[in-house]
């Protein structure tokens, strides 16, 4: 037997000041964007903003329903909507916020770390992920792959 390792490697800014003017004005939209959730059931408003290698921010908010499976959470709003207006236009980076911060990092969902990766392979190069706490501090993901190891992917699917 042996053991394999695995290591999540990201820049963390301590004060907005220090990160890059693009990643807080992306973190800025998906604030906006959090104010728009529908969340009555969670209590959990998060917000999403994708920046495409345009210039474009496309951003979204998790849209909760009574059938709880039916919700989509604000990264995914924001990746599909994404990719239905801008099909050949690659996300550089996407940042996610939510309402109810605390010192620990608010990170995507498994589902969502599906759907980033497989954005991130569509458009042909890594996605910055960027989340932030109640500190203030800014945390950059270099790749949805980093946040989801040994994953699943359409490879797989064409042996």
């Amino acid at each position: 037997m042996r053991e394999v390792k695995l290591e999540l490697c990201m820049q963390v800014y301590d004060h907005a000041s220090e990160a890059p003017r693009a990643y807080v004005e992306l973190l800025d939209a998906a604030r906006t964007a959090m104010k728009k959730a529908y969340a009555p059931y969670s209590q959990f408003p998060v917000g999403a903003a994708a920046l495409l290698s345009n210039g474009q921010i496309i951003s979204g908010s998790n849209q909760e329903n009574a059938s709880f499976p039916l919700g989509l959470c604000a990264e995914r709003v924001a990746l599909f909507a994404a990719g239905a207006a801008f099909p050949d236009q690659a996300i550089r980076a996407i940042a996610v916020i939510a309402a109810k911060i605390d010192e620990q990092w608010i990170s995507p969902c498994g589902a969502c770390r599906q759907v980033m990766l497989e954005s991130e392979q569509r458009g042909g190069q890594n996605m910055d992920i960027i989340l932030t706490n109640r500190s203030g501090q800014i945390a950059v993901i270099p790749s949805a792959a980093t946040l989801l190891p040994w994953c699943f992917d359409g490879h797989l699917l064409n042996r």
